[in-house]
């Protein structure tokens, strides 16, 4: 039988056990993700270095193959990652290996992985369909370990299929990539707001007419053009329209590959546009969502100044907002508003089960949180 001061010395402990884990000093949480991080990097490796021996990344039913070629000296800050996405699509299997074969061939680095993944399936929206953000996210987190990946310095290109790709993958998934690269696809229902933050490179031959495809990369970057006489200081790009040329463009693309590279990844932007594609996901940057209630075209826009948050605009039934001593100063006061109405200001807590959960979702140094609100009818509470 436990005495009974023993049973309150017990509570006691528990109770302070619990207070260190949730009002962590910025010390503290700093070297409790500093350790969380290398323990699950070393979980993470003993997974990818049984996908690096079979050269597959595997995800519930489906299989996803690829090659990686390094190129240069590592970097005293990591690798950079290149995913190059093939053509094909909607043909037969055959076709898109053949593709793929091509793919592995089409660019050189100076300095970085060349990761040219094999699509999971033969269909016209091989890059952009149910699973592919799983699997990148998947490839992204074992190149960290495996390749010491800087997460800052993450590009993703692609030609033909490969650029339909690219069109969605660079907004729906933007808080991944340094810049993007898109050549001779199609843009679809992409959600060009998404793109806020990153530098996005176009291509396309000026006769390259299936599916419209010269006059709507035309209008696409004139899209751009415009959002960025809007939002001075973002939505960087540029348009490459070759006017003699077809679907291939002999190789004029290759000049894709040093624009990406002078590019790093800003993985904290101090004002955020999402909007939910048809692939829903639960988190950009650092705002997040219930998935569970999210809906494709649900908007938000956030924005940060010192300790200020600016909520301007919000569809979602539940909106989260990740903190970190890098976006705001969590030993001071936190303001929160809503169409310009403060609705909250408050010290927010360091709290271990958050920065445990930013880890095990990315592996990404940048994108380690320790603090959370949650906004619901526009009100706003600590997590």
């Amino acid at each position: 039988m436990i005495k009974t001061t023993t049973l309150i010395a017990i509570i006691l402990l528990s109770g302070l056990a619990t207070s260190a884990q949730t009002n962590l000093s910025k010390k503290e949480a700093a070297q409790f993700a500093a350790t969380e991080l290398q323990t699950q990097m070393a979980q993470q490796k003993t997974k990818a270095d049984a996908e690096w021996a079979a050269k597959q990344i595997q995800y519930k039913n489906f299989t996803m193959k690829f090659t990686t070629q390094i190129f240069g000296d590592k970097p005293a800050d990591g690798r950079s990652l290149y995913i190059s996405l093939h053509g094909g699509g909607g043909t037969t299997t055959k076709e898109n290996d053949q593709q793929w074969e091509n793919q592995k061939r089409l660019y050189k680095l100076k300095e970085g992985v060349y990761f040219v993944p094999r699509a999971p399936v033969d269909a016209w929206n091989m890059w952009h369909d149910y699973p592919i953000d799983e699997l990148f996210s998947e490839l992204i987190k074992s190149e960290i370990v495996m390749d010491d990946v800087n997460p800052d310095k993450i590009y993703v290109m692609g030609y033909s299929a490969g650029g339909d790709g690219v069109f969605q993958l660079a907004p729906r998934l933007a808080d991944y990539w340094g810049a993007a690269a898109m050549m001779a696809g199609h843009p679809g229902d992409a959600q060009i707001l998404n793109l806020k933050n990153i530098p996005f490179d176009a291509f396309v031959g000026g006769k390259d007419a299936a599916y419209h495809r010269n006059e709507l990369v035309a209008q696409w970057g004139a899209r751009l053009d415009s959002l960025q006489k809007v939002y001075p200081g973002s939505f960087t790009h540029r348009l490459h329209v070759y006017p003699d040329l077809p679907h291939w463009m002999n190789r004029k693309d290759t000049i894709a590959v040093p624009w990406l590279a002078s590019f790093k990844r800003n993985p904290l932007p101090k004002d955020v546009i999402w909007i939910q594609d048809d692939i829903l996901r639960d988190q950009f940057y650092w705002l997040g969502t219930d998935i569970a209630k999210a809906k494709q075209g649900q908007k938000v826009r956030v924005a940060v100044s010192g300790n200020d948050i600016n909520i301007i605009d919000d569809q979602d039934e539940v909106l989260y907002i990740y903190l970190n001593d890098d976006l705001v100063n969590l030993d001071k006061k936190v303001s929160v508003s809503v169409n310009g109405k403060q609705v909250f200001n408050k010290r927010v807590s360091r709290n271990a089960d958050i920065i445990k959960q930013s880890i095990s979702a990315r592996l990404d140094k940048g994108l380690i949180f320790s603090g959370k609100l949650v906004v619901k009818n526009g009100q706003v509470s600590g997590s």
